[in-house]
């Protein structure tokens, strides 16, 4: 392999895993002005990896032309992941030498990207290329340096997932003594969620499976719903300050009966269906707030750094794999038989398929 080249995978179009592609010649980044170039090391797998190759996020039925975060289509190949741990390798103008050396995490929602400001902002592994290959090149502002004794698999499994659940908090204003409901407790996000909002001083209920009632206990949850029990019956009605929904889905107006008047509902996830029924009368007649969420609120992900570093949250990593094993380690992911984050090595020693237990 010549020096101009790296090793990954390539998304080569909208479908199966079969269109993920082992490669060992694609084109090295070199850093723009204003970028850095990031050696990596791990990087996390998420839902928005496998929802933006099967096209999921069209509103065409998997249309390819609106096929992107952006509502953009996007450009093949493609290398996708969001989730970066990583150490800088080399700067682009303007941007401190000093920096080579650094171990980064990169902020997954992009006002920077290819030597230019973005609005609306752009997203790793989407609309540019992201952490599935041994380098990726990206805006120095979104790059933070973190201090942490935690592994680069463990740190990997951060970025997407708890500054999203960061993002719903803040946009919701969750603050201490208050009450929120958490549904897919148990995903990357959701877990995350848990945990950040235990940081806040929250009272937290979790919403999950049965057999993943007690790792959310133990992460913090004060009460755990079984999700195939309805809510009203499991909770009184005007109960819950804030939703964190990442669910949807057919039961997803009983939500709002369980929110107090003036509650705030904040959602970045429709993996139980993005189709619901909702009765306006219970949205203004309760005066409740809803939040979409996707573009980080400024702050957000320096406030998840200083968060990893000072020990207040832990990662959830649920298995490692190597990058080349990317379709195995998406088929685990959607088996949802875990708690946490599945997580691929691609430039560490610890490349091989391991058990969370042996991070």
């Amino acid at each position: 392999m010549t020096g101009d080249m790296m090793r990954g995978v390539a998304l080569i179009g909208h479908g199966g895993p079969e269109c993920l592609v082992w490669r060992e010649d694609l084109p090295r980044p070199i850093p723009m002005a204003g970028e850095v170039l990031i050696r990596v090391a791990a990087a996390g797998v998420n839902n928005t990896d496998i929802n933006t190759r099967v096209g999921w996020y069209s509103k065409g039925d998997n249309d390819a032309d609106d096929a992107g975060w952006t509502g953009a289509p996007l450009r093949f190949p493609r290398i996708q992941g969001i989730d970066i741990c990583g150490h800088v390798v080399a700067v682009g103008d303007g941007v401190a030498p000093a920096r080579i050396g650094e171990r980064v995490l990169v902020e997954p929602c992009l006002t920077e990207a290819r030597g230019q400001m973005r609005d609306p902002a752009w997203f790793l592994g989407s609309e540019c290329d992201g952490g599935f290959a041994e380098y990726c090149a990206v805006a120095a502002r979104h790059a933070y340096r973190i201090d942490s004794p935690l592994s680069d698999i463990a740190l990997a499994s951060f970025p997407c997932s708890y500054s999203t659940a960061e993002n719903m908090l803040t946009r919701a204003d969750l603050r201490k003594g208050e009450t929120v409901l958490i549904t897919g407790a148990s995903g990357g996000v959701g877990s995350a969620a848990v945990q950040l909002a235990k940081a806040r001083g929250a009272r937290i209920v979790a919403v999950t499976s049965a057999s993943k009632a007690q790792s959310l206990r133990d992460l913090g949850a004060d009460i755990v719903v079984d999700r195939s029990v309805p809510y009203a019956e499991a909770l009184a009605a005007n109960s819950v300050d804030v939703v964190v929904d990442l669910v949807g889905g057919p039961n997803w107006s009983a939500l709002l009966d369980v929110l107090r008047p003036k509650g705030r509902y904040s959602v970045s996830g429709a993996v139980g269906g993005p189709i619901v029924l909702l009765d306006l009368r219970t949205l203004y007649l309760k005066d409740l707030r809803f939040y979409g969420c996707t573009v980080l609120e400024p702050g957000v992900f320096a406030n998840l750094i200083a968060l990893i570093e000072s020990g207040a949250i832990k990662p959830l990593v649920a298995a490692c794999f190597p990058l080349r094993d990317i379709a195995a380690a998406q088929a685990a992911f959607a088996d949802k038989a875990y708690t946490g984050k599945i997580v691929l090595s691609v430039s560490t020693d610890q490349g091989d398929q391991r058990d969370a237990r042996e991070l």
